[in-house]
């Protein structure tokens, strides 16, 4: 089967990863099929809150394909860097807890996602790219992502990551921690939940030596903090009664973007200058975005007037 000629990127923030659907239960019996997925999210996300923002990834041509590319439209995200292909679409089936709390199994077998093509050196006016999730675990494509990051490092550009980890679909967990340690000099934002930052088993002081600017920690009710150069702020999180917390973090990690970009701040040079005043501003605007996408089901983030962004 083959590759759509992939699409140069283009986007002033252009988040890289997959779209997927998450089977969300509904009762004993039912499940609803919601669009997904971290980078799609966060895509989504950016596109609802009014900025130029891109996804590079492969979608299938099959109906599910077809309602990813919708919701990435119908949110103003630019989709001139997407591929097809006629595989099938990722299923994530999720679980929640008593809390909200999801937790997924992935059908990913042979998957459209996976079979993204390195779309070559990003045009001058990509400011910012976003990385995480699967996109960094499945081959082939895990090593094509990794090379458009190294790539964006290497000339100048802002790079978010979001491990955002899924054990269940990490067959070499070893491996993929040291991957991940790899990767922190080419980082300038790290995000990671309390669940990641346990499971990696890493200290966040240490990635901060390692050459990451900035690590923002998402703590569910107990809210954000950021440690950086700046020191360590924390805000707490903005009381919500909670559906679910499908798309929290990445609708965190689009609010920074977000904010960033507002500010003229989308330069790796920039974010570490940051005071912790700024910080303090920038996780209260990202706090109150994650509030609205917890109260309601799925990954469904706010729009710009729900958080009175002009």
């Amino acid at each position: 089967m083959g590759h759509d000629q992939p699409g140069r990127l283009t986007a002033r923030i252009t988040v890289c990863g997959e779209g997927l659907i998450d089977l969300v239960p509904r009762g004993d019996d039912l499940l609803s099929a919601l669009p997904g997925g971290g980078p799609f999210n966060v895509a989504v996300a950016l596109g609802r809150l009014g900025a130029e923002v891109g996804l590079l990834s492969r979608l299938s041509t099959d109906p599910l394909g077809e309602r990813l590319l919708r919701r990435l439209r119908a949110a103003g995200v630019r989709t001139d860097a997407i591929q097809r292909g006629p595989e099938p679409t990722t299923l994530a089936l999720t679980s929640l807890d008593a809390a909200g709390a999801a937790d997924y199994t992935f059908y990913a077998g042979g998957t459209a996602d996976r079979l993204v093509v390195d779309p070559g050196a990003p045009a001058a006016t990509v400011r910012a790219l976003s990385f995480g999730t699967l996109s960094l675990v499945f081959e082939p494509g895990a090593t094509v992502y990794e090379a458009v990051l190294r790539r964006a490092h290497a000339t100048g550009r802002l790079v978010l990551l979001d491990p955002n980890v899924r054990p269940g679909a990490i067959a070499d967990p070893a491996r993929y921690r040291e991957r991940f340690a790899d990767r922190l000099p080419a980082v300038d934002v790290l995000k990671v939940s309390t669940d990641d930052l346990a499971w990696l088993g890493g200290d966040p002081a240490d990635w901060l030596a390692a050459g990451v600017g900035a690590v923002l920690l998402t703590q569910g009710g107990a809210g954000l903090t950021v440690l950086s150069s700046a020191g360590r702020i924390a805000v707490p999180a903005v009381p919500v009664v909670v559906a679910d917390t499908i798309g929290a973090g990445d609708t965190v990690h689009a609010a920074l973007l977000f904010w960033l970009d507002r500010r003229g701040a989308l330069d790796p040079a920039a974010v570490r200058a940051l005071t912790a005043a700024d910080w303090a501003q920038a996780l209260r605007f990202a706090a109150r975005a994650a509030a609205v996408t917890v109260s309601r089901p799925g990954a469904d983030p706010p729009w710009a007037d729900e958080l009175g962004c002009d």
